[in-house]
């Protein structure tokens, strides 16, 4: 597994490695992780290789350029290499994979073109879009396989150029905990009374997940149905403005922030809400709200690509277009009607019966079955080419 970045810092794809390394490894394989930055983090698990990078700021992402002799001789033992960021481990597995006959795999977890609006914001849009139309072609040409998450998001590869082979592959959630989990005590904690109706958001405070727009339809839903609370989980660079926005808007004691908490809390906490909201339009895979519907939760959202393959309009939640008054009135109708709100919780439920990482990792292991079927015979390496020579001279 190449990523940019890996624990400690939180996020849907780090959990996502995390979790499938985990069952990949239950099912008997060797799994390792590369990644930059975070060298004095104690590993609680094995073969996690770290190589320096330059933080920057406080993204959690290292940048780094290569990765240290130690850690290639690791590298070369790969029988495929999985890249889950295009622009540097992908690029650095493609480099160091060549020699060796190691396909390269790369899953597309992320919106680049709606991120770059976000985080680089000097650079015209289509400036953007024609160095993501020319980067995405041949990078993907020269993976042995090309995975998405969801089929909206292989249209958006397909607009950016790309013409290989993409497997709709969904990343998996380990449903069990959020099955069983009892409800915490976070209502308590928050002062919300027992008749008083909880909707959760969790992910990163980001510009990218379009909290002011989420908070201004909150206020609309609040004033209508004076009941509403909202507490938003998760840490990131908006959280000041999102609270100061609270305050303005007279909603505090209305909407808590709880800030970043450990994954292994998060089932108890969704357990103990009513309703999962966002208002994100960059989502690519949300697992987010795949947890909140093991959970029993129905959720709300906007359309867009993403979103429309999770939340299915009075099945398993409500959409609405993206319009301030829309989401407003779809968030006063979820905490309005209690029956609603069963209905839609049993539809959460068998959706996220499809995302079972029992089932994702079998068919991950199906896929890299075929890869390596496929690939070109290896061809030892100059750094195993001389191992070997030291090996036969002692």
């Amino acid at each position: 597994m190449l990523t940019d970045l890996y624990k400690p810092h939180i996020s849907g794809v780090t959990n996502h490695i995390a979790l499938t390394k985990r069952f990949l490894e239950a099912a008997g394989h060797e799994v390792a992780v590369f990644t930059f930055g975070g060298e004095e983090y104690n590993d609680d698990e094995p073969n996690v290789f770290r190589s320096p990078g330059l933080p920057l700021s406080d993204t959690g992402y290292s940048l780094g350029l290569r990765y240290p002799w130690r850690i290639r001789q690791n590298l070369e033992r790969m029988d495929i290499l999985h890249a889950h960021h295009p622009f540097v481990s992908g690029r650095l597995g493609l480099r160091y994979a060549r020699p060796l006959g190691q396909p390269v795999i790369f899953t597309n977890h992320t919106r680049y073109d709606l991120y770059a609006q976000y985080y680089v914001p000097l650079m015209p849009e289509p400036l953007t879009q024609a160095f993501l139309q020319a980067y995405f072609p041949s990078f993907c040409r020269e993976c042995a396989m090309v995975i998405s998450p969801s089929r909206s998001v292989a249209q958006v590869l397909r607009g950016f150029g790309v013409t290989s082979p993409i497997e709709v592959l969904p990343n998996g959630v380990d449903l069990e905990p959020l099955r069983q989990a009892l409800p915490s005590d976070l209502r308590r904690q928050l002062g919300i009374g027992l008749n008083d109706v909880l909707g959760v958001y969790v992910g990163r405070l980001g510009p990218e997940k379009n909290l002011a727009f989420l908070l201004r339809a909150v206020r609309g839903a609040a004033a209508a149905w004076p009941g509403l609370h909202l507490v938003l989980i998760g840490s990131g660079p908006e959280r000041e403005n999102l609270e100061a926005q609270v305050a303005d808007a007279r909603l505090t004691g209305r909407v808590h922030f709880l800030g970043g908490i450990p994954y292994e809390e998060m089932p108890a906490h969704l357990a103990a809400a009513d309703f999962f909201v966002t208002a994100s339009t960059t989502e690519v895979h949300p697992l987010t709200i795949i947890e909140s519907m093991a959970a029993g939760l129905p959720a709300v959202g906007i359309h867009s690509p993403g979103i429309d393959d999770m939340i299915e309009h009075e099945t398993n939640g409500l959409l609405a277009d993206d319009d301030l008054a829309e989401l407003s009135a779809m968030m006063t109708r979820m905490a309005g009607d209690r029956d609603l709100r069963a209905r839609l919780r049993r539809g959460a439920r068998r959706t996220a019966e499809d995302y079972d990482i029992r089932h994702t990792v079998d068919l991950l292991q199906e896929a890299y079955a075929r890869v390596v079927r496929d690939a070109r015979p290896r061809r030892p390496g100059p750094l195993a080419r001389w191992w070997r020579r030291v090996r036969v001279r002692v």
